[in-house]
């Protein structure tokens, strides 16, 4: 898609709303850094987005860790809900909210819900029996009971059987409905092999969904009470689901619920997501999300983590990365490398500096310092002119043979006749970028963006300005072409930088602050919001382009060279 006519809609992301029974890891942090990502690319083509997080603190297992720990359940919940916040914060996310779901805004709302649920007869009483998840506080069906042994297939612990007075929702009225949503693309389900997973689990017919629990004796005093029956608390899995309508359903925001929604998530919750919550929009009346996005998980150093094993990767070993590497060199790394499709990914120590080394200290980092420091030592630090971004050297002109002469210690260039089109390439990244940001293809339009640096260090390489500087006397037009060629360097790394900036946004702030680049309302505060949308900031040429005289700031290097045999970080002790 043309960034010119990218969609300009209301975007709305969500990331799962996470259980407050324990500290944050990887896990949440992933997941909620791509949808970051998203949001930042979808605010940077000039969509009014919204990007909602939040924690999820009514389960079963919070008041039993609560009493483990001697504190209440509301305590406890609070004393980890601040910690999602503290981490969220420390990684620079940019969500619009983060909601908790024992706030009166989201109970309220569920409660009407549910209500108009009831009172359209598809929430009904009903007994019911079946496999029990407690770690995961679900019911599974008989097929994936014994698939896994009846054991849990997230945590591995046992099943138990319950036979429970249940209110229930009728999925299966649904099944049709959903079936042609599905794989008629209404809704996206992705990556492919995800929606390949529920049509397959479809097809082993739907039941009807639990929406109740009975308030049993010596139950602690915490969840919602099912409308109409204080006998009965509503299940958290739906109650939870509520929260992304409950947020947004408002005079000023249901705009967002109207626009573009997606839901994002790890896999383990996929079917609630894709199967369970868009049947309970269809009967609330209100629209499905246009997208569900179900990711993989991280390892760590080739094994599973588990907390067995001691490998879990808390917010604690991030932090240390981010100290040593900088915050957004680590975010460039779980964004690139991270299991946004089907498969796991790991997190090896040797992969990050490989990583950090090839991408970021040796390709975004050294290009943008070079070209700064080159601007500064040729021109004072001042752009001395413009350039349309078009290098053609027909074979034998005078400036092609001194070029082919002075590159590359006089190595004869492999084709003299090389053409550069900087401006058509840039936007061609660009358009790029766009059409791989409504994909959720996010590692394909942090490429677009690299695309380009590679592109200015092929060009650097090829006609040396390093190297024509110091012959300028002797070469016709030969201060003209040193103009001109970093000119287009620096132009070229500025569109670079914005489509780098969903994952980078400190980094590539620092650079625009030092280039004097006026992208950002504010350009100390990377999360603010962009003065015009990409098709006119990325315009080569246009009103948002480097100008002549110019100030291009050394600046210290974004991303220092990292030595492969220094050992990994490691994370503080926490009690």
């Amino acid at each position: 898609m043309p960034a010119s006519t990218a969609d300009q809609t209301p975007y709305y992301i969500t990331t799962p709303i996470y259980y407050v029974n324990d500290r944050p890891h990887i896990g949440h942090c992933y997941s909620t850094l791509i949808a970051d990502v998203a949001a930042r690319g979808q605010r940077l083509v000039g969509r009014d987005v919204f990007f909602l997080t939040g924690t999820d603190e009514h389960a079963e297992k919070v008041s039993k860790t609560a009493a483990e720990n001697n504190k209440t359940p509301m305590e406890w919940a609070t004393i980890n809900a601040e910690r999602f916040k503290a981490a969220f914060e420390f990684m620079n996310f940019s969500n619009d909210d983060f909601v908790r779901t024992t706030e009166e805004r989201h109970k309220v709302k569920a409660v009407e819900y549910i209500t108009k649920l009831k009172d359209e007869g598809v929430v009904t009483l009903g007994d019911y029996e079946g496999w029990y998840d407690p770690s995961q506080e679900e019911y599974l069906t008989e097929m994936v009971a014994k698939e896994n042994d009846f054991n849990s297939p997230v945590t591995g612990k046992p099943l138990e059987k319950r036979v429970e007075q249940n209110w229930f929702f009728d999925l299966p009225r649904y099944e049709p409905w959903l079936k042609e949503q599905i794989e008629s693309g209404e809704l996206r389900i992705l990556p492919e092999a995800r929606k390949n997973e529920v049509l397959g689990r479809l097809k082993q017919g739907l039941r009807a969904v639990p929406v109740s629990r009975k308030i049993k004796e010596g139950d602690a005093d915490w969840g919602i009470k099912m409308p109409g029956d204080d006998s009965h608390r509503i299940y958290v899995w739906i109650e939870a689901l509520c929260n992304y309508l409950t947020t947004v359903d408002t005079d000023e925001r249901r705009k967002y619920w109207e626009g573009e929604v997606v839901h994002l998530m790890a896999k383990d919750i996929l079917w609630f997501h894709a199967i369970v919550w868009p049947a309970m929009l269809y009967a609330l009346g209100k629209k499905p999300p246009e997208t569900v996005y179900a990711h993989a998980y991280w390892i760590a150093e080739g094994k599973k983590m588990s907390k067995s094993l001691g490998n879990f990767i808390e917010i604690d070993l991030l932090e240390a990365y981010a100290e040593r590497y900088s915050l957004d060199a680590m975010r460039w790394f779980l964004t690139t490398q991270g299991p946004l499709g089907a498969n796991d990914s790991d997190f090896a120590h040797a992969r990050f500096i490989e990583v950090y080394n090839a991408d970021l200290a040796n390709s975004v980092g050294n290009s943008m310092s070079r070209v700064g420091n080159m601007i500064d030592k040729y021109f004072g630090g001042t752009v001395p002119a413009t350039c349309n971004g078009e290098f053609g050297f027909p074979n034998g002109s005078s400036l092609q043979t001194a070029l082919i002469a002075l590159s590359n210690a006089g190595k004869a260039v492999d084709d003299p006749a090389r053409t550069y089109h900087f401006a058509e390439f840039t936007q061609n990244a660009v358009n790029d970028a766009v059409d791989a940001l409504g994909r959720m293809d996010l590692g394909s339009m942090l490429s677009s963006g690299r695309s380009i640096v590679k592109h200015v260090d092929d060009f650097i390489s090829y006609c040396a300005p390093f190297t024509l500087a110091k012959q300028l006397d002797t070469l016709d037009d030969g201060k003209h072409a040193l103009e001109s060629i970093l000119y287009s360097c620096a132009e070229a790394l500025r569109i670079a930088s914005l489509l780098l900036s969903p994952a980078m946004p400190e980094k590539m702030a620092e650079l625009w602050q030092n280039w004097d680049c006026d992208h950002l309302n504010t350009a100390e505060d990377s999360n603010s919001g962009f003065k015009a949308p990409l098709s006119e900031l990325a315009a080569w040429g246009g009103a948002y382009s480097i100008k002549p005289g110019q100030k291009i700031l050394k600046g210290e290097a974004l991303f220092m060279r990292a030595d492969a045999k220094e050992p990994a970080p490691e994370a503080e002790s926490v009690s």
